[in-house]
């Protein structure tokens, strides 16, 4: 048999999403085990090593914003996607803060989770980019990488929530092109241009040129890449 599709673990305590979900993945080509709960997934990974999980929020026990923050604390940096019925901004940027990489809101278009899952296994794939402090520079701006706040010479810049979160995730991996589909907001499609817009009104705040960047580029066909002099 081969055993070189991506395996993934899907962990959710509704045995239906969990049938689901393996069964449309694993006609994607993707390698399938699942878990009923925290104490299952983590069991199940001594065993196991995972490309990627998609991991549900309310779930009984340790919720999924636990669970993850739990395997960063051990260092265990395997790719997550949340998948929630709560589709607030705050819950976003915690799952984010925790330490995952994408989030999905309930109920959701199984063929966009199958995008996000290939972006972010790309974007794995890469080279890995220098580790980064809490706080990344860029000509005279510093961005705090945990708080989303940027400044200029000291200068608070106001960033909207979005704006933040693409330089969040842009700063983390600088000099890397980042998918369109890895910097889409939950619960947008990603064949959308919200991705382009925000970029646009990201620009007007951090370039002297927005028409012609020097830190936030257009890799075409591809994505955005933060560059930091």
């Amino acid at each position: 048999m081969d055993h070189t599709e991506p395996h993934i673990l899907v962990v959710d305590d509704d045995e239906r999403i969990r049938t689901l979900l393996a069964r449309f993945l694993t006609g994607q080509s993707f390698r399938i085990t699942t878990a009923e709960d925290a104490a299952d997934a983590a069991a199940k990974m001594t065993a196991v090593a995972f490309d990627l999980l998609v991991v549900d929020v309310m779930m009984p026990g340790q919720d999924g914003f636990e669970f993850v923050a739990a395997l960063r604390q051990r260092q265990n940096h395997v790719p997550v996607i949340l998948l929630t019925a709560r589709g607030e901004a705050e819950d976003r940027i915690r799952g984010f803060e925790t330490g995952a990489d994408d989030y999905l809101p309930k109920p959701f278009e199984p063929r966009e989770l199958v995008l996000r899952i290939n972006a972010i296994l790309k974007r794995a794939a890469l080279p890995a980019p220098a580790p980064v402090a809490q706080t990344i520079r860029f000509g005279d701006f510093v961005f705090d990488l945990v708080r989303g706040e940027l400044k200029r010479d000291g200068t608070p810049i106001a960033l909207t929530t979005g704006e933040a979160q693409l330089l969040r995730i842009l700063g983390r991996s600088p000099g890397i092109t980042v998918p369109r589909a890895a910097l889409s907001e939950p619960g947008v499609a990603v064949e959308s241009r919200a991705v382009d817009v925000q970029i646009t009104r990201l620009r007007r705040k951090i370039e002297a040129d927005p028409r012609n960047p020097r830190y936030l580029q257009t890799v075409w066909g591809e994505g955005y890449v933060l560059w930091l002099e």
